[in-house]
């Protein structure tokens, strides 16, 4: 990007910063010969106290902004809808601040359920929670996704053994409940598998690109569609509504059909309805469309730029590009050319830089959680998304293909302990310390290789010196003998013989039979100091404990390059 494209980048994200609370509710329908269109307000009043509101997006994707704030307003002016339940994958947030997101809802008696896989955005729900004021219930992303679908079906449940071992399993944790007085979880134990189920929706709230006056609905030049085929469809099968907010007008044949007119209640067209986080589709961005013919590159570059700006995306240390160096030295050892792979938000982000720096990325099949497959998976505000997709599919489908065959995860962690076990969804015990799992308990109980991406200590500082890694400031321990939930069960990994690893900067461990085995140590870190005095559980070593390679350390004269095994 050179100075003119960060300039003309920077004043779009200004104008979005100070309008994006400039949501018009009562933005007239243009097309007044089809009753199916309407202003936002409207469709608001078609939904009923009680319903059970399912809608699709993942952090700045697709968010229907006009209807959420239009459900606000009618619910302050009117009293209703009352006691919602919202159903919906991931997080569709806004930490609190960012407006136009489903915490619209926010509101005591407007919303009394939340059911989702990730809690970390919902910001105004977990306050409300820890005030006693909403019931929260959780389940792994995927399987919401999967329960989505089954509703559209006709059916009402699905048994798998994901999630066994784990805090969703009643009989290793609480089942789906978080917080909630005499709420009942949505998990039981069925023979050897875990029986899911979640209340039938009967309202579906869904962002498209485009509608033509017909009322039939299309989703061309999407980021992701996410779970908007299958919310419709449960909506339907379940005698409920469904409401479509879209961007843009257009004849008929513009597009394959993804929705018939006959499928959708509500349209409500509004101008500002956005492609993702800034980014109207009128204006839409063309490198997260399929089959794109953008400069990977300078997509990454626009995307960084956007995150960094926005403070979305941590900086990152050399410390951390160490990390990712020797974790992507474990993945060429482990896979092959031609794996399915999914890369975790977070740590795990720095890895997918040295793949793609190193000419790898290509050689394997990257995938969302929100249903993008090929590409370069998008960080940050446009998580979900990817830069030059092959597909975009639902997200129910790309889990069931990682259900199918899902070759490697690479994931963050919160804490971990001797027998494997790994905590990613919870760092305290309130309702606002909630993170949810997200996709991982779907990602890491599925995948053939698992590889976790952490610092040795939380709040701890090393440095690079010309010897190697030297710990400055002992931090507190992530390794530890009991995790506060259970998000990954090292037991279950083992029985099902998964490979499991985890890279820190003191060195790379796998587990085993014996526990966690240190087998390579970073440059500098000395065993009995760094590492065994400043972690309380028991670490084996391995028999061909190796040190890894200065160059790993330091990135000069880095090869990545596949194993010939």
């Amino acid at each position: 990007m050179n100075f003119f494209s960060r300039f003309r980048l920077l004043c779009h994200l200004l104008r979005w910063r100070f309008t994006w609370n400039q949501l018009d509710t009562l933005y007239p329908s243009p097309v007044g010969e089809n009753p199916k269109f309407m202003t936002a307000r409207d469709a608001a009043k078609l939904i009923q106290d009680g319903d059970v509101v399912a809608t699709s997006g993942l952090a700045g994707n697709q968010r229907a902004s006009v209807v959420f704030r239009a459900i606000r307003e009618t619910f302050l002016e009117s009293g209703h809808p009352l006691n919602l339940s919202l159903v919906c994958t991931g997080g569709q947030g806004g930490r609190g601040i960012v407006p136009g997101t489903l915490e619209e809802l926010a509101l005591p008696g407007l919303c009394k359920r939340l059911i989702a896989g990730h809690f970390d955005t919902f910001v105004k729900m977990l306050r409300m929670a820890d005030e006693g004021k909403i019931e929260l219930q959780c389940l792994p992303q995927g399987i919401i996704a999967m329960l989505l679908q089954a509703q559209g079906q006709g059916k009402d449940f699905l048994c798998t053994k994901t999630g066994l071992g784990t805090f969703v399993d009643p009989q290793s944790g609480k089942g789906s409940v978080v917080v909630g007085k005499d709420a009942q979880s949505f998990v039981k134990k069925q023979g050897e598998e875990l029986r899911y189920e979640i209340p039938k929706v009967n309202c579906a709230i869904f962002n498209a690109p485009a509608a033509d006056r017909e009322g039939n609905i299309y989703v061309k030049n999407c980021a992701i569609v996410g779970e908007s085929f299958e919310i419709a469809h449960a909506a339907r099968k379940n005698q409920g509504k469904v409401i479509a907010n879209v961007g843009l007008l257009v004849e008929k044949g513009y597009d394959e059909i993804f929705l018939p007119a006959s499928m959708v209640d509500a349209i409500v067209y509004y101008p500002g309805t956005e492609q993702t986080g800034s980014v109207p589709h009128k204006k839409y961005w063309s490198f997260f469309t399929k089959k794109s013919q953008d400069s990977i590159q300078d997509s990454i570059e626009i995307v960084r730029f956007t995150n960094n700006l926005l403070r979305i995306t941590p900086r990152r240390t050399p410390i951390h590009s160490a990390i990712a160096r020797s974790a992507a030295n474990i993945i060429v050892r482990n896979i092959k050319p031609g794996a399915f792979v999914n890369i975790g938000t977070g740590m795990p982000e720095e890895v997918s830089r040295i793949l793609y720096e190193s000419g790898l990325m290509k050689d394997v099949t990257m995938f969302t959680e929100a249903g993008v497959v090929g590409g370069v998976p998008a960080a940050g505000i446009f998580f979900g998304a990817s830069l030059c997709p092959d597909e975009i599919l639902s997200s129910a489908q790309v889990f069931s293909r990682c259900y199918e065959h899902l070759d490697l995860a690479v994931l963050g962690l919160l804490e971990a302990d001797s027998q494997g076990n790994g905590n990613v969804s919870r760092k305290g015990t309130k309702s606002i310390h909630f993170i949810g799992p997200g996709g991982f308990i779907d990602l890491s109980c599925n995948a053939k290789v698992v590889l976790f991406i952490s610092s040795f200590m939380a709040r701890g500082k090393s440095i690079i010196t010309p010897d190697g890694i030297k710990i400055v400031q002992r931090g507190k321990p992530k390794f530890v003998e009991k995790i506060q939930e259970i998000t990954f069960s090292g037991k279950r990994a083992m029985e099902k013989g998964q490979k499991v690893f985890f890279a820190t900067e003191v060195g790379n461990f796998q587990l085993t039979a014996n526990g966690l085995e240190l087998f390579e140590i970073m440059p500098g870190i000395d065993i009995q100091k760094d590492i065994t005095d400043l972690s309380p559980i028991k670490i084996a070593l391995s028999p061909s404990l190796r040190t890894i390679p200065k160059e790993v350390l330091t990135g000069d004269k880095f090869l990545l390059q596949w194993s010939s095994r």
